[in-house]
């Protein structure tokens, strides 16, 4: 009964912290609902016994995304006017091209997973050697987790790239 309380508030903290991060005017107040957000949601994976993944939800993002989102925050000056000239060296119709062919991936590993014949409803026997959650976190994450695992590889190269980006302007 406690854990179904303790479930129910942290979502509703969870929901409520998530819609001031997109409503709240200030950038900087944004960027702190969100890491009371992402520590939310370490506290619901300490209630669902998931205490590996809570650790890393505090280190990796409400330390490491936010002070990169602060990073960013910071160096983009938002005051400033939107550019009213097009950018010539600005190569639109590759980039549309290559979003055209990661979507038409990303269909094709979608009617791949499912054109696999579904897994049966019985539990699959465990591992041998397999103790603790960790290690089972671990044995998912590269077998059957593997493509949305590179997903999100492929995801986080592009922000850091992006940053980059962003940091290295030319006047």
């Amino acid at each position: 009964m406690a854990e179904a309380i303790a479930f129910y508030t942290l979502a509703v903290l969870i929901l409520g912290l998530g819609v001031a991060v997109v409503t709240t005017p200030k950038t900087v107040h944004s960027v702190l609902f969100l890491v009371l957000n992402f520590l939310c949601v370490a506290i619901l994976y300490v209630v669902l016994r998931a205490e590996f993944l809570a650790v890393i939800q505090v280190l990796v993002y409400a330390g490491g995304i936010v002070v990169l989102y602060l990073f960013v925050v910071m160096l983009v000056n938002l005051k400033r006017a939107p550019e009213a000239h097009e950018d010539p060296r600005r190569l639109a119709r590759l980039g549309l091209g290559l979003s055209g062919a990661v979507l038409l991936e990303l269909a094709g590993i979608v009617v791949y997973s499912y054109g696999r014949a579904a897994p049966s409803s019985a539990p699959a026997a465990p591992v041998e050697g397999i103790v603790g959650n960790t290690e089972e976190l671990g044995w998912l994450l590269y077998t059957d987790y593997l493509i949305p695992f590179e997903v999100a590889s492929v995801l986080l190269l592009v922000a850091m790239v992006g940053a980059i980006v962003l940091a290295r302007r030319e006047s």
